[in-house]
C-alpha cells in the first residue's frame, strides 16, 4: 500500500479509547498491556482528540487514531516480549548519553554523530515502533515489518520531499525515543500535532517515572543482543522530565543544545505544521505557535530548574552554532567531557556521517518565519527569558 493511499485516508471520528485499544488487541493477537498505567493519559488523549479545540478533519481523525493504536500495539508487543524473555531484566544499561533540547536546535544532527560510534548503539525507528532484541543487521530487510516501513517512508519521500527536507527519516534511522515514552500515555509528541488543552494540563501535573521505567526496560529488550554498547537518545520532551529521567538512569549524561529561541520556535512551528497539513480545522496559524511556544517555553524553564540539583560532570552544553561550524570537534568535546574515548574509527564514522547530512538526502532544507504562526520575537524572548 502506497503512503499516499494512507495519507488519504479519513474517519468521520477518532473513536473511543476502548475501540482503539480493541483494535490494537485484534491488530496483534495479544491481549497483555501489562497493567493500566497507560490508560489514564490515553483516555484524556482520546477524548480531547475529539473536542472541537482540537477540529480535526477525517485525515486528522485517520492520523491521529492511527497514533495512539500505534503506541497499544507497542505496548502489546512489548509486554509479549517481557514476558517471552525475563532475561532482559538482567541487561546493563549504564551511562547512557541523552541529547536533549528545544526542537531544531541540532539534537538530531549530534545524535545521529555520536551514535555511530561502533561502540553506541540508538533506536532505529523500526524498533521504535516494533520493539525486540536487535535482530543482525543483515537480517532486516528479509524482515517483514521493516521491508513494510522501510517502502512506506521511500513512498513518503516521493509524495511529500519538501518534509522530508524539514526531518529526514527512514527505518533504519536512529530517531527519538517519545514512542517508547507513549507507551505509558506520556508524550509531548501528542501536543505538537494537535490543540489538546485537556491532555496538555493533565500531563502537566504527572510523573513521568513509570514511564521512563519501562523506556528502560525497552532499551533492555532492544539491547539484548548488544549489551557491551552504550545507548546514545534523544528527545525534546526529556526536558519536561529531568528529575523523572534521572531517578531511572541516575548515572545517565546529558548532552543539552542550544540556539536562539527565535529559530527554534518558528523552526519547530513549521515542522508542526508540515506534519499536521490537513488534519485539523483548528491546529494552523496562530493556535500552532501558542501551543508550541507555550509547550516549549514550559520545558525550557523545567529543564533548567531541575538541572542544578544533579552533578555538573554529567552535563555538557552544545551550541548551535559550534555544531554547525565543527561537528568533529564539538562531537569530540562531548567525549572529552564525559571521560570517553573517541576511537579513530569512531571519528573517521563522524567525518562520513557530516558529509552526508550536508549533501545527500538528509541534508536539512528548511524555511520559517514567526509572523506565520501569530507570533512576534518580543513574544518569544519573553517566554524564554529566566
Amino acid at each position: 500500500m502506497s503512503s499516499a493511499n494512507v495519507m488519504a485516508r479519513e474517519r468521520a471520528d477518532v473513536g473511543s479509547y476502548d475501540d482503539i485499544a480493541a483494535a490494537a488487541v485484534r491488530t496483534t493477537g495479544l491481549d497483555d498491556f501489562g497493567g493500566d498505567a497507560h490508560e489514564e493519559g490515553l483516555r484524556v488523549l482520546v477524548e480531547d482528540l475529539g473536542s472541537p479545540e482540537a477540529g480535526l478533519t477525517g485525515r486528522g481523525n485517520y492520523f491521529q487514531r492511527s497514533e495512539v493504536k500505534s503506541a497499544l500495539v507497542g505496548r502489546l508487543l512489548t509486554q509479549a516480549q517481557f514476558n517471552a524473555l525475563p532475561q532482559h531484566a538482567d541487561v546493563p544499561v549504564e551511562r547512557p548519553v541523552f541529547v536533549m533540547g528545544l526542537p531544531r536546535t541540532g539534537t538530531t544532527a549530534l545524535h545521529r554523530l555520536l551514535v555511530c560510534d561502533p561502540a553506541h548503539q540508538g533506536l532505529e525507528m523500526w524498533l521504535t515502533q516494533f520493539p525486540q532484541p536487535r535482530p543482525p543487521r543483515e537480517t532486516w530487510e528479509a524482515d517483514p515489518v521493516f521491508a513494510a516501513m522501510q517502502e512506506a517512508f521511500s513512498a513518503h519521500h516521493v509524495e511529500d520531499p519538501e518534509y522530508m527536507g524539514i526531518h529526514y527519516m527512514d527505518a533504519t534511522s536512529v530517531e527519538e525515543c517519545w514512542r517508547l515514552l507513549r507507551q505509558t500515555g506520556k508524550s509531548n509528541s501528542y501536543e505538537s500535532l494537535a490543540n489538546l488543552p485537556r491532555y496538555t494540563d493533565w500531563l502537566r501535573g504527572q510523573d513521568w517515572t513509570d514511564a521512563y521505567a519501562r523506556h528502560r526496560q525497552n532499551l533492555q529488550l532492544i539491547g539484548m543482543n548488544d549489551p557491551e554498547k552504550r545507548w546514545v537518545l534523544k528527545n525534546p520532551s526529556h526536558m519536561t522530565a529531568l528529575d523523572a529521567l534521572m531517578s531511572v538512569y541516575p548515572d545517565a549524561l546529558v548532552v543539552s543544545t542550544h540556539r536562539d529561541p527565535v529559530s527554534c520556535i518558528a523552526s519547530s512551528c513549521s515542522l508542526s505544521a508540515a506534519t499536521t497539513a490537513g488534519h485539523s480545522e483548528t491546529f494552523v496559524g496562530g493556535v500552532i505557535g501558542h501551543t508550541q511556544l507555550d509547550l516549549w517555553s514550559r520545558a525550557y524553564h523545567a529543564f533548567h530548574d531541575a538541572r542544578p540539583r544533579y552533578d555538573p560532570a554529567q552535563f555538557v552544553d552544545v551550541d548551535f552554532a559550534d555544531l554547525q561550524g565543527d561537528p568533529v570537534g564539538t562531537v569530540r568535546g562531548v567525549y572529552d567531557a564525559f571521560g570517553l574515548s573517541l576511537s579513530a574509527e569512531a571519528e573517521e564514522q563522524v567525518r562520513l556521517i557530516d558529509a552526508e547530512a550536508r549533501s545527500g538526502h538528509a541534508r536539512p532544507s528548511h524555511h520559517y518565519s514567526l509572523k506565520d504562526y501569530g507570533l512576534s520575537e518580543a513574544r518569544v524572548r519573553d517566554a524564554f527569558a529566566r
